[in-house]
């Protein structure tokens, strides 16, 4: 029923006032190949095949995968996220007992990039197998296997496997978000939906009769006030999405994706479950503070499905935190209810407009500004500008992240066939290149070049093209260890013993040194980056409030005015005219001034919702949240890389005493 074509929006698709097309006035269905749904930048081309997955997709066909293979990626693929660092392959190789050496040459033959992908940590794991029974490493040999079937079962001990020693505590207060929960609310008319606010953590709602589609939402206006609590920053509510895998045949095929909240127990939602959401809260809310939803794609890849998941996460934090939408009844019931298509099936939502059932009071009015026109267009002019500058942040400081993932070694593409690539050159600096001003130059892209060029001059290669990190480095440095575990002399050598043993401390440094950025790198990309996303779509969101604006607060109460001064006039002229059935025709008249002039006052009182919604958002949602949030922002990423800083200080502090007594003769 959810692949059923949507009813048409209300909204159109011309731009109004220069603010550009949004996805309020587009289907969050249609297709779009942007990476980031929310980009201003022209749409790139699709992103290209990965040859390195495709590649092992074959070595592996269709063959049955060993449990111990799922077991081993489960270990260190802790955030479900379908790859893992190189650190934590080499962790779980290490486990089998094989030399450094061999370990160094199958992390090199499964993967020469800074993350692994599962089906490369399966070749990986095969490889490993086949060295153990005696065999010599060969991509061949695994996918003579996989044809037969017969993947080999390496022999791994992760019950010690070591963990990731990047799990560093920080000496300073942070700044989670803790979430305080009133108390379930009982059933009341002002409900549609006859549901409680708040979803049951024993269970769900029952499935009620079905109702009128003209059920409206009767809650009270609450626009007066001081805006929202003290420390409300603090107790915002966390939504958590994740990805479950594919669902359905082959021309129904779908992504699930499982909702976790403090309202219930998990559910599971598919994206067009998502956009009936959205369509419907955007129809009830018009004139309020709503983000957009990251667009559907036909045939998407992983890196998208994995975008739309954080955008839709962004979505639905949203939502659940405005002080007026987190009230609604289908959210609720989209956030606790086990089965929402089944739901849909036995109950009718209510579409209309909030103006409908809600008023503001004599006082309320009375506290809207009388320049808020002005406030407003103050607003509006910048929010073009911020939108721009806020998506050149998020894209910079992933640019960033992704280069401190990872120690880049870089390669010619000429010579990577030839040559191993971890072991070619160590330009440790070669993403430090300053201008003459000190200032990192700006990059321009050579298309199919597989590198960038910048404006002065100087080649940079791509984030894409960055290879071999520190794990790689352990690695090396573990299998000197190896090579040099006999001296010449024959016999017990102190200078060859002590120089070894601090290569082999430097080992353990340079590994410690990878998990820390690993886990740094995992923490700016799940919280600091979306945060600053968050930022970025809250001005979006507020470009969309004025479109709407534009669009839907218009009405034609002067008409109606002017048409109840023709019939009075009209109503008049029946009365003096007198003539016969006169009491008839004035009694008609009559009722249609009556009802113009009810129209006349419920389009006046929406007026005045309207104004008086606008300047809610303005005041209490869009002006506290750009602040607030991006002061807690700031202070936690401070904070936090206070930590890390001291956590790698004192890795290198422990490195130093551990090489001191490195002997010279």
């Amino acid at each position: 029923m959810f692949n059923a074509p949507r009813l048409a929006q209300r909204y159109g698709s011309t731009p109004i006032n220069g603010l550009g097309g949004s996805y309020v006035d587009e289907n969050p269905l249609a297709v779009s190949i942007y990476d980031d749904p929310w980009s201003t930048a022209p749409s790139p081309s699709p992103p290209p095949v990965n040859t390195t997955t495709s590649v092992f997709s074959s070595v592996i066909a269709d063959a049955a995968v060993p449990e111990t293979y799922h077991s081993a990626f489960a270990a260190v693929d802790t955030t479900n996220s379908g790859e893992v660092s190189v650190s934590a392959l080499s962790r779980v190789l290490a486990t089998s007992l094989l030399p450094a050496a061999t370990i160094d040459r199958i992390v090199n033959l499964v993967s020469s990039k800074p993350r692994v992908s599962k089906l490369e940590f399966f070749v990986a794991l095969a490889l490993v197998a086949l060295r153990q029974s005696g065999k010599d490493i060969s991509i061949e040999q695994v996918a003579a296997l996989g044809a037969e079937n017969n993947l080999p079962i390496p022999s791994l001990n992760l019950d010690a496997l070591q963990p990731s020693a990047s799990a560093f505590t920080t000496p300073y207060s942070t700044y989670r978000q803790n979430t305080v929960r009133p108390s379930p609310a009982s059933y009341t008319t002002e409900d549609p939906w006859n549901i409680p606010r708040r979803g049951s953590v024993t269970g769900s709602p029952d499935i009620n009769p079905p109702r009128s589609a003209t059920t409206i939402n009767g809650a009270s206006s609450t626009l007066s006030g001081s805006g929202l609590p003290r420390d409300w920053w603090r107790k915002q509510e966390t939504v958590i999405v994740t990805i479950q895998g594919q669902q359905g045949h082959l021309l129904n095929r779908h992504t699930v994706y499982e909702i976790s909240t403090e309202r219930g127990l998990p559910v599971h939602r598919r994206y067009s479950e998502f956009a009936f959401l959205w369509d419907c809260l955007v129809r009830r809310y018009p004139f309020r503070l709503l983000s957009a939803l990251p667009p559907k794609r036909l045939q998407p890849d992983a890196a998208f499905l994995e975008q739309r998941r954080k955008g839709l996460a962004r979505f639905l934090n949203s939502v659940i935190n405005h002080p007026v939408i987190k009230e609604d009844g289908l959210l609720s019931i989209f956030l606790t209810e086990p089965s929402f298509e089944m739901w849909r099936k036995h109950n009718a939502v209510a579409l209309e407009e909030e103006s409908t059932s809600k008023r503001v009071d004599r006082i309320e009015e009375m506290s809207i500004p009388s320049d808020l026109e002005e406030k407003l267009a103050v607003v509006r002019g910048k929010m073009n500008p911020l939108i721009e500058q806020w998506q050149k942040i998020c894209v910079l400081t992933e640019r960033i992240i992704k280069r401190r993932e990872s120690a880049a070694v870089w390669v010619s593409p000429n010579l990577r066939p030839t040559y191993m690539p971890a072991h070619s050159i160590f330009p440790f600096w070669s993403n430090l290149l300053l201008n003459v001003h000190g200032i990192p130059a700006p990059v321009s892209p050579i298309s199919g070049s597989g590198h960038s060029v910048r404006i002065d001059g100087s080649f940079e290669p791509d984030v894409s093209d960055d290879q071999a990190d520190l794990a790689r480095l352990t690695n090396v440095l573990r299998v000197v260890v190896e090579v040099n575990e006999r001296c010449w002399r024959g016999d017990d050598c102190e200078l060859c013993d002590g120089v070894r043993m601090g290569i082999g401390r430097i080992a353990e440094h340079t590994q410690q040194q990878s998990d820390l950025l690993e886990q740094r790198t995992h923490t700016l990309l799940q919280s600091t980056l979306e945060s600053l996303k968050s930022q970025r779509d809250l001005y979006i969101a507020m470009r969309d409030l004025f479109v709407r604006h534009d669009r839907l607060a218009g009405d034609n109460a002067e008409r109606l005015k002017k048409r109840v001064d023709s019939n009075s006039m009209k109503l008049e002229g029946i009365k003096a005219a007198q003539r016969d059935g006169w009491e008839e025709d004035a009694d008609r008249v009559v009722v249609l001034i009556e009802k113009d002039q009810a129209t006349i006052a419920s389009l006046l009182n929406r007026r005045v919702f309207i104004r008086a919604s606008m300047w809610h958002e303005l005041r209490v949602v869009l002006h506290n949240r750009e602040n607030a949030l991006l002061s807690k922002l700031v202070q936690t990423l401070v904070h936090e890389e206070q930590a890390f800083v001291d956590s790698i200080l004192a890795n290198w502090v422990s490195l130093g005493d551990a090489v001191d007594e490195m002997p010279f003769e």
